[in-house]
């Protein structure tokens, strides 16, 4: 048992550990199901796997509890790959290193993987705990939440049998939710003419490091600052006062997390070069008074590069810097029904260049209202469109719409209640989770989202707060343990 199963509740912990050990990026999450079935097969437990790779595991009913319903817990099996640009990571090999650090336990240099590896932990430590008396328990893993959901969207509607689904999937003790936002995803490819550089020109590698970055749906109403929006601000000015050109040009790495890095390289004539270092140290004071507290840590630097063979032509270039300027990104509109809950945003998550000539501009959409949804890709999709851009959307996934006559939520107000002395918050969720495309296949399943406190996902600074993590371990075991009988 390592660190971390010294905690408690201590299966749940020491299951994490072993998760952590085992790279799981979005795609690629062959080696943590085959961990999963073979811990299936090494506790006598009937699992299954679908043709896309989510995973079903099932603790059949205690003694006397054949009648009490089916209760379907559920997480997925990936999780974001973010590291800082200096640490050296591999994500294909490389274990995640947890560190306890107080009353949080985070990781070194990378994402913690807490999103949702501790869904995983605990179902993994229900299958097996052999003091809980419950119904049937089905474990539903699913593949590929965070690059697109197509775990749950390839879920066939008989892969499992409960009518009540526990999300295991949300990062904020003492909330329970019951609804969350749909997403899409709007791509711009825009193509380019590379033009060799002019003789006698230099070249400089300008930056934008140390941003919060964060989730694109829960943390996009905070106000941290997006890399790419940055720079490119920056880019526009150097481009109109000393016409500079661009030739990479890296920014973000993942559709759901707001950007926190970006890299340019750009040439210019050596008359310039004074100018161009003094605006580039101005503006990112400039930038740093603005964000304030927000973005402490935000340094925006230019240093000298080796000049490059070729650069992006001068009119793509224009068009590019213009539609990064005016694509949306942020929050668009708030729910009108429920206080302080955004109802619509765009997140500008990454930009690249390609080897076939070819930028590449992604950004994600959320909503949840499937026309507000669809007007914010319009928008999105009109930036680029301006700019020449061949414009493509993802077929998205669908909201799900709170009902607050649940059945589930008013248990689980209860025991929440009788074991903490107080009432949990209800609430919808900005973040998209896969219960709106589990409630397309399973029409009437009662479901619930809640887990323990998470901080920082999708960044390096991700942690989670080790106390809370025992109270909803604690939530989960007492509402499994009554959980009414099926009427007869």
């Amino acid at each position: 048992m390592g660190e971390l199963g010294e905690i408690k509740p201590r299966k749940v912990w020491s299951y994490f550990e072993e998760i952590c050990r085992i790279p799981r990026l979005s795609k690629n999450e062959g080696r943590i199901r085959a961990y999963l079935l073979d811990f299936a097969h090494n506790h006598n437990l009937e699992a299954r796997e679908d043709s896309v790779g989510n995973i079903l595991i099932i603790r059949e009913a205690s003694e006397g509890k054949e009648k009490v319903k089916t209760v379907v817990l559920q997480s997925h099996l990936d999780m974001v790959g973010e590291k800082n640009a200096s640490h050296p990571h591999n994500w294909d090999e490389d274990p995640i290193i947890p560190v306890l650090d107080g009353k949080w336990v985070t990781a070194s240099g990378t994402t913690l993987g807490a999103d949702d590896g501790i869904g995983i932990a605990a179902q993994m430590a229900v299958l097996t705990d052999p003091y809980l008396q419950c119904g049937r328990i089905e474990c539903l893993f699913t593949v590929d939440e965070e690059s697109g959901m197509t775990g749950a969207i390839n879920l066939k509607p008989d892969f499992f049998t409960g009518q009540i689904l526990l999300n295991l999937d949300s990062e904020d003790e003492g909330i329970l939710f019951i609804g969350c936002a749909g997403g899409i995803d709007t791509q711009a490819v825009l193509p380019y003419t590379p033009v060799k550089v002019t003789e006698g020109l230099r070249a400089m590698n300008i930056s934008v490091t140390g941003l919060h970055g964060g989730h694109s749906g829960d943390e996009i109403h905070k106000g941290y600052g997006n890399s790419i929006k940055i720079i490119a601000r920056l880019l526009q000015e150097l481009e109109r006062k000393y016409s500079i050109n661009i030739s990479n040009f890296t920014g973000g790495n993942l559709r759901n997390a707001i950007p926190r890095e970006a890299f340019v390289t750009v040439t210019f004539n050596p008359a310039h070069e004074e100018n161009i270092l003094a605006d580039t140290a101005s503006y990112n004071q400039v930038v740093r008074e603005e964000y304030g507290p927000l973005e402490p840590d935000m340094k925006v630097a230019a240093t000298p590069a080796d000049v490059p063979e070729t650069v992006i032509d001068q009119q793509t270039q224009h068009r590019l810097l213009s539609a990064l300027s005016i694509v949306p990104h942020g929050v668009l509109g708030w729910s009108k029904e429920i206080p302080d809950l955004v109802e619509t945003s765009s997140n500008l998550a990454t930009i690249r260049l390609t080897g076939n000539n070819q930028i590449h501009v992604v950004t994600t959409q959320r909503s949840s209202s499937d026309e507000a949804k669809n007007y914010a890709a319009m928008k999105a999709e009109a930036s680029f469109d301006l700019a020449g851009a061949t414009v493509t959307h993802s077929d998205g996934y669908p909201g799900w719409k709170p009902n607050m006559n649940s059945a589930i939520l008013r248990l689980m107000i209860d025991s929440y209640r009788k074991l903490f002395g107080k009432v949990p918050q209800v609430k919808a969720i900005h973040a998209g989770l896969e219960c709106g495309l589990i409630l397309e296949k399973y029409k009437g399943i009662d479901m619930i989202s809640f887990g323990p406190t998470i901080k920082g996902a999708h960044t390096p600074e991700e942690r989670i707060e080790i106390e809370t993590v025992q109270m909803f371990w604690d939530l989960l075991i007492d509402v499994l343990r009554h959980i009414p009988e099926e009427e007869s």
